[in-house]
């Protein structure tokens, strides 16, 4: 039987920094979904967390040797990934293998299948390249007690709260859980704009999702397509945080997810995936086509162009 979740007490909120928090997620079996009113999101998540949690623990259970930890980790990895490619298969071919730079990764979300599958292609191709993935809150928690292990597959995950998740906290405006969900929010994104930061120098590679929410399009509506409603700028900041650094050379890949037929939200077993590459915007494009002054505020354009090239790869009723 699961061990109940601890909440945090008020004066914990109020004087514990984020990485405080996040640490007493990872190790001390506490949840700040339940701490603010928000169990039903958490239960959501229980299942995959558990199979996931489940899967990785078996993977380094019953590989060897143990007594060297690098070459456990590998065989982990080996392994994982022929496993993977069974249950969670999709193919990946042309994606960028010994690009030099960091990579940035970005990608249409239809559904939690692609994670697998992105998973399994970063393990698979880009070896010890330490990956970056921003993880919902809902999904942190259910493996957080497992971000160890994850760490030595070569995969950090770091939380963030999605406009999505946000909305459906429906906290009140006004009381101290909503104040501190604000605060918290914009830390949990300041972590991981500052990670980004970090694993870019070190050549590593960012996975994240422009949509910060499952959504079965590219663009969210058809207005946002034709450039009559904006898009979330999730691409432009990073590039922005990035690039501020002039010693930073990464590249921005669009990733488009064609999901099997019939596909649903969940992780599709047995389903095969496309994950086909699109152009790349390369650091020097992106420097001269839309950093107009020396310092900007943003980015205009960045954001379109990034989901019109995952559009082009898929079929017109992913566009939106």
């Amino acid at each position: 039987m699961a061990k109940q979740k601890k909440t945090f007490t008020n004066h914990e909120l109020e004087t514990l920094s984020a990485e405080e928090i996040i640490d007493k997620i990872q190790h001390e079996n506490y949840s700040l979904l339940t701490t603010l009113g928000a169990e039903n999101l958490r239960k959501e998540m229980v299942p995959v967390g558990k199979a996931c949690n489940t899967a990785i623990n078996y993977f380094f259970k019953t590989t060897g040797p143990k007594n060297d930890p690098e070459k456990h980790s590998k065989a982990a990895r080996k392994k994982l990934v022929k496993i993977l490619s069974k249950i969670t298969p999709g193919s990946y071919a042309g994606m960028p293998k010994d690009n030099p730079n960091g990579l940035v990764v970005g990608f249409n979300h239809p559904s939690l299948g692609e994670i697998a599958r992105i998973l399994t292609m970063k393990i698979d191709i880009m070896g010890d390249k330490p990956m970056y993935f921003p993880v919902n809150l809902p999904w942190y928690e259910a493996l957080a007690p497992n971000f160890d292990r994850i760490k030595q597959l070569g995969i950090i995950i770091t939380p963030t709260i999605t406009p999505s998740t946000w909305k459906k906290m429906a906290l009140k405006e006004g009381t101290k859980k909503y104040e501190f969900g604000k605060k918290i929010k914009r830390a949990f994104r300041d972590i991981y704009t500052n990670l980004s930061h970090d694993a870019i120098k070190n050549g590593g590679v960012i996975f994240v999702a422009p949509s910060a929410t499952r959504q079965a399009t590219v663009f969210k509506t058809e207005e946002a397509y034709n450039r009559e409603e904006e898009i979330i700028p999730t691409m432009s900041m990073l590039a922005l945080k990035l690039y501020s650094d002039p010693e930073v050379n990464c590249d921005f890949v669009p990733l488009a997810i064609l999901p099997p037929k019939n596909y649903k939200k969940g992780l599709n077993f047995g389903k095969k995936y496309r994950l086909i590459p699109c152009k790349i915007m390369t650091a020097a494009e992106i420097r001269k086509n839309y950093f107009k002054t020396k310092n900007p505020e943003r980015l205009d354009g960045l954001d379109y162009e990034f989901h019109k090239r995952i559009a082009e790869k898929l079929p017109k009723e992913f566009w939106y």
